[in-house]
């Protein structure tokens, strides 16, 4: 995708508005034939994507490049899709219908509705998944919405270092690889906006690529409202703060579900010395955006949008989960290179199966909460041992200072203690000498009387 996508709101129970993210186009009524037949074309687009997928798992079999390409085998691939193809078409067009329904009645809808659940988790379809992501998180009614472009005409202290961290967002990724671009712009504007809006946070390096995300399914402003509903309504703020005390619990509830669901996984880590947050603090600051490739990432945020924080860590175990055998037979280096280069390309092979693997993980809202109050327990312990340990430094630096003014008066006085020995020593030697030579005069005094006589 080289461009920002379409997007669309809701105006009644029959018909959708479709609005385009990068210009000021005209709205246009979709009527149910319209609707079906772009339902048709994205299940198109999907059986295309599986094919792709599952000819990249065979070359990944075979030891060749995931890039390089096969007519044959595609043809292959695609010849066993076939008989499924008018089934899947139909069931397309069904999840689109439902879709428009749950959209234009969505004031209606609870966070709560199955339907809803279910859909969400099987994924939101592409041509309409910013305008979901929006409704999720009740980004049209964010009160900051308004305020964005005042925003922009102001200046931000954090310019500087969102102008830095722009060309190390999706660097490959057409929308925002040439500087100047349509997409480094959006990301500055929005990232310059949230840093105004919200000083206290101002710009958290790893941010950028969640706005890139959103930035590639809705225009800016959007951007900026959904990101500030994430920040304010799903603990990111928390996270982004410069203690970070929120990513600190996160990581410490996730290494307490590794050591419970995956003990012998947990046991490796600690065997290596490698920490949870070697691994998984990316995951948490940016929602798997830097780490997944972007199809799997916008799966993630449609599960993170819908179910909150808990999704990141029903994902994480999900991801570990496949990928344990590989991570049991490496060391330290190679549990480094792993998550980096080959986790991405493992999740890559059946999103589908990653997501069902997530939902299935064992998360118990009681149990982290009760995990939560140990780990501030365990860090107002420490922060008394921190109170402790900085008043015995104190002591300590005092009691130094001490020795060494102790020191440097034991110098002096040695210093005195020498210079008196040496001027008694001085002053005997010229009394020896003194009286050396009085007795010599007294000699010659004797002489001359004996003389005179």
């Amino acid at each position: 995708m080289s461009g920002i996508p379409q997007n669309s709101v809701p105006i009644n129970n029959n018909e959708l508005i479709v609005t385009n993210g990068n210009n000021n186009c005209p709205h246009s009524v979709l009527s149910d034939e319209e609707l079906k037949l772009l339902a048709k074309l994205e299940e198109q687009n999907r059986i295309i994507e599986t094919d792709v997928k599952a000819l990249n798992s065979l070359q990944s079999n075979s030891g060749h490049s995931r890039r390089s390409s096969d007519t044959s085998q595609v043809s292959e691939i695609s010849q066993m899709n076939s008989e499924s193809n008018d089934q899947d078409l139909s069931n397309g067009r069904d999840v689109w219908q439902i879709w428009g329904q749950l959209i234009n009645d969505w004031n209606n809808q609870s966070k709560k509705n199955k339907t809803l659940q279910e859909l969400v988790r099987k994924g939101i379809p592409h041509h309409l998944r910013g305008m979901v992501w929006q409704l999720l998180c009740n980004a049209p009614n964010c009160s900051v919405r308004d305020q964005y472009s005042d925003f922009l005409r102001q200046s931000s202290v954090c310019e500087k270092v969102i102008k830095r961290d722009i060309a190390r967002t999706y660097p490959e990724h057409d929308f925002f690889k040439e500087k100047g671009s349509p997409g480094q712009e959006g990301l500055f504007n929005v990232m310059k906006a949230y840093s105004i809006h919200d000083s206290e946070v101002g710009y958290c390096q790893g941010s950028a690529f969640l706005v890139g995300v959103l930035l590639l399914n809705m225009p800016e402003e959007d951007a900026f409202a959904v990101f500030t509903c994430l920040m304010q309504d799903y603990r990111l703020r928390e996270m982004y703060k410069p203690t970070m005390a929120e990513l600190g619990l996160c990581i410490y509830q996730l290494e307490c579900m590794v050591q419970e669901l995956l003990p012998e996984l947990y046991m490796h880590f600690q065997s290596q010395n490698y920490h949870t947050s070697m691994y998984a603090s990316s995951w948490f600051l940016t929602l798997f955006t830097s780490c997944l490739p972007l199809h799997i990432a916008y799966r993630v945020l449609d599960l993170f949008l819908y179910d909150g924080i808990e999704m990141i860590f029903r994902i994480s175990i999900a991801i570990l989960l496949l990928c344990k055998e590989d991570l049991l037979r490496l060391d330290m280096e190679g549990l480094l290179r792993y998550f980096q280069k080959e986790m991405p390309s493992k999740c890559e092979t059946d999103p589908d199966y990653l997501v069902n693997l997530c939902v299935q993980v064992k998360y118990d809202q009681k149990k982290m909460k009760k995990l939560a109050k140990d780990y501030q327990t365990v860090k107002a312990k420490e922060q008394e041992e921190l109170v402790e340990l900085r008043r015995l430094r104190t002591e300590n630096r005092l009691l130094r200072q001490r020795i060494e003014n102790l020191e440097h008066e034991s110098a002096e006085l040695a210093d005195k203690l020498i210079q008196g020995q040496v001027c008694r020593a001085q002053e005997a030697e010229d009394n020896f000498v003194i009286k050396r030579e009085l007795a010599a005069i007294r000699q010659q005094e004797l002489e001359a009387k004996n003389e005179l006589e």
